[in-house]
């Protein structure tokens, strides 16, 4: 079987203590860029089941197809991007994909076995994270949402034409 039951992954993402400086590292060690950096993201949704609002901030940047995603927790609410201590967690974290329906995905996964960690929403996506029960570490997450594709293939061109000006765009969703 060439492709997995859902597709390619389209990113991998990271959890990261400082986001500048992950930026900064990305482009200095591995050469990705040009990066777009989203201040003050906010996430509605239900954290192993618990209702939660969760802060982050988040850079994206392009390696070949793939979509890297880095993210800082910035506030202390209860996330797949804080221990059961409240602490960071840092490093690799999930790989995701970018699908039409997002019930339908979770639903398949479940259905594959997967346990839902974390579903939310704000504006202009939804999001679901799910584990493999027995298999700790690295999440897996489907996204949703409109011009999300688009999204990605626009950051892809950009990637392959970058001639390292313009490194960063900064959006403040504040």
């Amino acid at each position: 079987m060439s492709q997995s039951r859902f597709g390619a992954f389209d990113q991998i993402g990271f959890l990261v203590d400082d986001l500048d400086a992950a930026v900064a590292r990305w482009m200095a060690h591995s050469g990705v860029g040009p990066w777009t950096v989203f201040r003050n993201v906010t996430l509605d949704g239900a954290y192993r089941g618990a209702p939660t609002t969760v802060g982050i901030d988040v850079a994206l940047g392009y390696q070949g197809d793939v979509q890297i995603e880095l993210i800082e927790a910035t506030d202390a609410a209860a996330s797949p991007y804080r221990a059961a201590d409240g602490s960071r967690l840092l490093g690799l974290h999930h790989l995701a994909r970018i699908v039409d329906d997002l019930d339908a995905a979770v639903a398949a996964a479940q259905a594959g076995g997967m346990a839902l960690v974390f579903v939310a929403r704000n504006p202009s996506t939804r999001v679901a994270y799910l584990d493999v029960p027995g298999d700790p570490g690295t999440l897996f997450e489907f996204i949703e949402g409109p011009g999300l594709r688009e999204m990605c293939d626009a950051g892809i061109a950009a990637a392959r034409a970058w001639d390292g000006s313009a490194a960063v765009t900064m959006i403040d969703l504040a």
